[in-house]
């Protein structure tokens, strides 16, 4: 790898009608690249039915355009095949990076065993209702309490070293065609290589995707929880990392046994008194997470997330259990694609 105490910095942003957003979320960028601190800010459109690259143009971007629709994973590929510095630093076209990002990444790439970092959504998403903010705010706290090293990446604001990222061949559009877990399995080809990812907390970025409840589960269960499980069971094996973790793992098994409990209840009022320990136990093993929303929104919005946490426990759990049953019962080894 070479070395990054003197690494030039390829800003790279894939975009698909992204007009709406190019002024905030460049602008901190194009002036990053007048300060010296990027060589340079590459945009590119992704077959965009609005003007997403002439805008991109006239706030001072590098614009490519790829040659047909193909995703985030196919444009950061472009843009790598172009890029002029040694460091490819991602940054979704939602996500304000904050001005220090460009030293954060520099710093991280001061190590020559480094070979990917990332970092984390802040803690004001622009969305404002409780849900839009939980989602973002539980992306943040997962980030923020990962250890330094980690086994995954993610591209939302993430950089990579371009000789590494081409070497292990960047991002596999093939197999996943829509935005998924394609920055997760680029991170396990990037440990498989012998490269190091680190996780660096103060590299943040303001997230600007408003979420709903049903974005939200489409997005958890098909573009995540199904395809990342897919690829855990017939390749890489389980890990004790991020939101793949033991504890996590236990959680997720409270959680189950607590919401049975719950709708067992009116039936059998008899089993109140386990219902009740199931939940103070919940509260116990999430006490971190609680007492995280609670500094982020106060009392109401921590119960809320909360109650609600549990239900993604339990759906995340179900689809790593059907992904389980599908290999080993009914032998379905390759189903990675994720169309």
């Amino acid at each position: 790898m070479s070395g990054a105490g003197q690494a030039t910095i390829s800003v790279v942003m894939p975009a698909y009608s992204a007009a709406g957003l190019l002024p905030r979320v460049l602008a901190p960028l194009i002036e990053m690249q007048a300060r010296g601190e990027v060589a340079e800010v590459i945009v590119v459109d992704d077959r965009s039915p609005d003007n997403t690259a002439q805008v991109a143009r006239d706030m001072g971007a590098r614009v490519l355009v790829t040659p047909q629709n193909g995703g985030p994973g196919a444009a950061r590929n472009l843009a790598a095949e172009h890029a002029v510095g040694d460091v490819l630093w991602f940054v979704d076209s939602d996500v304000i990076a904050w001005d220090d990002g460009a030293g954060k990444v520099r710093v991280a790439f001061a190590d020559p065993d480094v070979a990917a970092v990332f970092g984390s959504y802040d803690s004001a998403p622009d969305g404002q209702h409780w849900f839009s903010r939980y989602k973002n705010l539980m992306h943040r706290y997962y980030h923020q309490k990962a250890e330094r090293d980690a086994r995954t990446f993610w591209a939302g604001c993430g950089a990579v070293r371009k000789d590494l990222f081409r070497q292990v061949g960047g991002f596999d559009v093939d197999t996943y065609r829509v935005p998924s877990i394609e920055d997760i399995e680029l991170g396990y080809r990037i440990r498989r290589a012998g490269g190091r990812i680190v996780v660096d907390p103060t590299l943040l970025g303001k997230h600007l995707k408003v979420w709903t409840p049903k974005s939200a589960i489409h997005t958890d269960i098909f573009r995540r929880a199904l395809p990342w499980s897919r690829l855990m069971i017939a390749r890489e094996g389980v890990h004790n990392d991020l939101n793949t973790s033991h504890a996590e793992k236990a959680r997720a098994l409270i959680a189950g046994i607590f919401l049975l409990l719950l709708v067992a209840l009116p039936f059998t009022l008899s089993i109140w008194p386990a219902t009740l320990a199931l939940l103070l136990l919940a509260l116990f093993v999430n006490r971190r997470f609680v007492r995280f929303m609670y500094d982020n929104g106060g009392a109401g919005f921590a119960i809320s997330t909360f109650l609600y946490h549990q239900v993604y426990y339990v759906y995340s759990a179900a689809a790593f259990a059907w992904c389980l049953f599908e290999y080993h019962v009914l032998g379905v080894k390759n189903r990675l694609h994720v169309p």
